[in-house]
């Protein structure tokens, strides 16, 4: 099993930056595939970017060039850089942790959760 637990959400105006971390224990970081999702209001929980155990990562069209994912694997950690935000990129975050994941940004791939984290964008 693998506990994931997410931080760095926040309230930042259009146009800005903030970085998200996801903290990984429990059992070898490195042989998952690792994502974030997000999700809305009343929305679908749906996969922003994926990084495999081979470190490729694969995002979704309405953040590709503004989104970077990124994992170390000695400190078992997962990063999102999110860079020229959107009041659309609004949502609760969640770090996730699947095993021979084939989908890379279908949910129903991951198995271990995090409680998520809350990223505002205002206009």
């Amino acid at each position: 099993q693998v506990q994931v637990v997410e931080s760095g959400g926040g309230s930042v105006q259009s146009g800005g930056s903030l970085r998200l971390t996801c903290a990984a224990s429990g059992d070898i970081f490195s042989k998952y595939s690792m994502a974030w999702f997000r999700q809305g209001p009343g929305k679908d929980r749906l996969g922003v970017a994926s990084i495999d155990s081979a470190g490729t990562p694969t995002y979704s069209d309405s953040v590709k060039g503004r989104f970077t994912i990124s994992r170390d694997n000695v400190n078992n950690m997962l990063y999102l850089q999110m860079n020229s935000l959107k009041p659309e990129d609004t949502a609760m975050y969640y770090c996730a942790a699947g095993y021979l994941v084939a989908s890379h940004l279908d949910p129903y791939e991951y198995n271990y959760w995090g409680q998520g984290t809350q990223v505002t964008v205002s206009s």
